[in-house]
């Protein structure tokens, strides 16, 4: 019995295009837009923290999780506030999928391996939290480090989880 290819369905429509760009205003007011910019900030307070205090070993791989990550979240939040995700080849046609793969795999897997690296090294460093411990400590911004990175961890499973549900519906618009 020979299988027929499923018929090719055309991305999901943008904004009316005007000729210039323009913001998808709908997208910034919907759940995954918000979800999108606290993913942004605190992504950034995360790679910050840790980027300007001196890091060695595991951390370099959570500089690079976190940084990789953010790069990523950045552009699909640009392509997702300007409507023009159908010019990203084969990804635009699926662009829910895109974000809940980019979501649950990476967003969460990355956050949370980076996030356990440096709670690890705030638990390593404990002992400098001690009154009168007199040399430079890097505990508080390990410690740091590590909730904003649990905290965004979990802003990218809500998105995720918005994400399936939409496809659960059967819906292909990440509106």
């Amino acid at each position: 019995m020979a299988r027929t290819a499923p018929p090719t369905v055309p991305p999901p429509p943008g904004p009316p295009a005007r000729g210039s760009l323009s913001l998808h205003h709908a997208y910034l007011r919907s759940p995954l837009g918000l979800l999108r910019l606290g993913q942004l900030a605190l992504g950034a307070a995360f790679w910050v923290t840790v980027a300007a205090h001196k890091y060695e070993g595991a951390a370099h791989f959570a500089l690079f999780a976190a940084v990789l990550v953010w790069l990523l979240t950045l552009a699909l939040f640009g392509l997702s506030l300007l409507g023009r995700w159908e010019m990203v080849p084969w990804l635009g046609s699926r662009w829910l999928l895109t974000n809940l793969v980019h979501d649950l795999a990476l967003g969460v897997g990355l956050y949370a391996a980076a996030t356990g690296i440096m709670g690890h090294k705030a638990k390593q460093r404990s002992f400098c939290n001690l009154p009168g411990y007199s040399q430079h400590c890097l505990y508080s911004a390990y410690l740091s480090a590590s909730i904003c990175g649990g905290i965004t961890a979990c802003l990218y499973l809500f998105s995720g989880l918005y994400c399936l549900s939409r496809r659960c519906q059967d819906q292909r618009d990440i509106i």
